[in-house]
């Protein structure tokens, strides 16, 4: 169980209906503490941007079909400009194409509101620590999150000309050496399995990581993978993009 109010809440949904539905839900739960409503996107960075860091939320929940500024345009925006701020997804009507979306949007999570009570909870304390959930996949072990990364590689990637293309810039602040690291992260790798196959020590591995996490303000491993893919500057081996059978243990 974490540590009380430990989950701090912004709620940004246009329907009041809903929002007092979320805060019934989640009012037996000492650790989530709903800091604050917002029922537009404009609302809710209006609402961020006036936050005295005792109420800044470290959990974002948004509806993906909020009039104007929507669900997509509001968690790039965060992205920018509250890095460390994790952003859960809800939408009237669950597909791969919708959580894919969210997930390039810069999302850790995706689910219908259909979603019961609990499972929300559960959601919400993941991404509180750091983790991905699309649908009802965890993207917590490289080598699980391997394959979904491979199925979100196949989707149709921004031209120059869309309006997202913005948000995946082409320069990276990471050097060859990093890159090549996260790529073999991103098929599943171990230290000393990306050690090995780069011709060098387990620590300069680590070390290696450390300073990718440091340079893109991110907490592990699985997140670097998916920062690095969704602005192209890593892609998934040919090995892992075509395997069909389930990650060896």
């Amino acid at each position: 169980m974490a540590s009380h109010a430990s989950i701090r809440l912004l709620i940004v949904d246009d329907h009041p209906l809903f929002r007092q539905g979320v805060r019934w839900a989640l009012a037996g739960e000492d650790d989530i503490s709903i800091v604050g409503e917002a029922a537009s996107g404009e609302a809710a960075m209006e609402w961020l941007s006036m936050t005295v860091s005792a109420q800044e939320p470290n959990v974002m929940l948004v509806d993906l079909n909020l009039p104007g500024m929507n669900g997509l345009d509001v968690t790039r925006q965060v992205r920018r400009q509250y890095p460390s701020l994790g952003v859960v997804m809800l939408s009237m009507h669950e597909s791969d194409e919708q959580a894919f979306n969210a997930l390039r949007a810069g999302a850790a999570a995706y689910r219908s509101k259909d979603v019961k009570p609990q499972a929300l909870v559960e959601i919400l304390r993941r991404v509180a620590r750091g983790e991905y959930v699309i649908n009802d996949v965890v993207l917590e072990e490289p080598r699980v999150a391997s394959r979904v990364l491979t199925q979100f590689r196949t989707l149709p990637q921004a031209t120059p000309t869309a309006p997202e293309a913005v948000d995946f810039p082409i320069f990276t602040p990471l050097s060859d050496r990093e890159i090549e690291v996260l790529e073999r992260i991103a098929s599943g790798g171990s230290n000393k399995e990306i050690a090995d196959s780069l011709g060098i020590s387990t620590q300069t591995v680590k070390n290696h990581i450390s300073s990718i996490l440091r340079k893109l303000s991110l907490n592990d491993r699985t997140q670097a993978v998916l920062f690095a893919l969704r602005r192209g500057w890593i892609e998934t081996p040919n090995e892992i993009r075509q395997g069909a059978g389930e990650p060896e243990d």
